[in-house]
Order: structure tokens, then sequence, then C-alpha cells
């Protein structure tokens, strides 16, 4: 059997699951009956629009974030799928700090659901810095159905992995 790097953290039963879903060749089938269209945010500009319509409806109160951009190099450089970081400078007496989100360019052409859960888990990181108790309630406050969505999307990304392309 292959490894399939995306599902690392479940159970062997799970991963026996998938195993007999991609022998059957029935994962694709799986995920276009659950995804049946992806989104059209194809742009950083709508990219950027559809991140601060969530973060207003959700985290008014937090920082603001000064770039969101599809990132073509993100899963190769950094083993991430998004990447939030915070940059702070010092200009004169002054300490400027800028928020940057970026999404994989994987990203681009998938599920609407797949989009939001990456941004869900980027806009977090605005509140909580790490992968603990308090971000994952907020990743749910913001998509309460994150984790099953987060699967759902790993069963993607290994899609993607054996076979390319689905949409």
């Amino acid at each position: 059997m292959n490894k399939l790097k995306y599902l690392g953290g479940y159970s062997a039963a799970v991963i026996d699951h998938v195993h007999t879903l991609i022998n059957t060749k029935k994962l694709e089938g799986f995920l276009l009956k659950k995804y049946p269209v992806c989104h059209s945010i194809r742009t950083d500009k709508a990219l950027y629009g559809f991140v601060i319509d969530m973060k207003t409806q959700f985290l008014r109160q937090s920082n603001s974030i000064s770039k969101v951009v599809y990132d073509d190099k993100l899963d190769v450089l950094h083993q991430a799928l998004g990447l939030h970081t915070f940059i702070s400078r010092v200009q004169g007496n002054n300490l400027k700090s800028k928020n940057e989100i970026r999404i994989s360019s994987v990203f681009k052409k998938c599920p609407l659901e797949f989009l939001t859960m990456i941004v869900t888990h980027e806009l977090a990181h605005l509140k909580e810095k790490e992968h603990n108790k308090a971000f994952y309630k907020l990743c749910e406050y913001i998509e309460p159905n994150y984790h099953q969505i987060e699967f759902d999307m790993r069963l993607y990304l290994t899609y993607l992995d054996l076979v390319g392309k689905l949409y």
C-alpha cells in the first residue's frame, strides 16, 4: 500500500477505507458527489475580498490584514496549504505590524468549502497563534463543519496526488 501523506494522523481503519476507495476507483465519485462544483475566486483581488468579508463577519475586532494572495510556491517551500505571517517593523519611534495570508494556488480550482476551510484556518491564527483547543474552537465558530471539511479536503489532496486534476 502506498503512503497517504495527507492522512498521517488518522486511524488504520480510516486509512484502510480510503485505500479501498482508491483501489475501487470510487474516491473521485465520492468527492464529486459531495462537492460537485468548484468556486470562481481565481484572482488575488477576489481572494482578498473573500477573506476580508469572512474576517468582517466573524473576527471584526481582530488585527487588519494587509495582503492576501494565492502562492504558487507555498506547498513546495513550506509544506503548508495556507500561511499566516505577522511582520513587525520599526519605523522611527513606531512599531508597524502587518498580517499577510498566503493560500496555496492548488485552491484556485477546488470546491468553495475547501477554500473556506483554509481561509478559516488562517483567520483563526489572527487570534490564536498555536494549534490549541482555543484555536480549533474558533475554527468551529467560523465554520461549524470545519473538521469534516478538513478531512474531505485531505481526501481531495490525496486524489490530486494520485490521479491529478479533478475539476
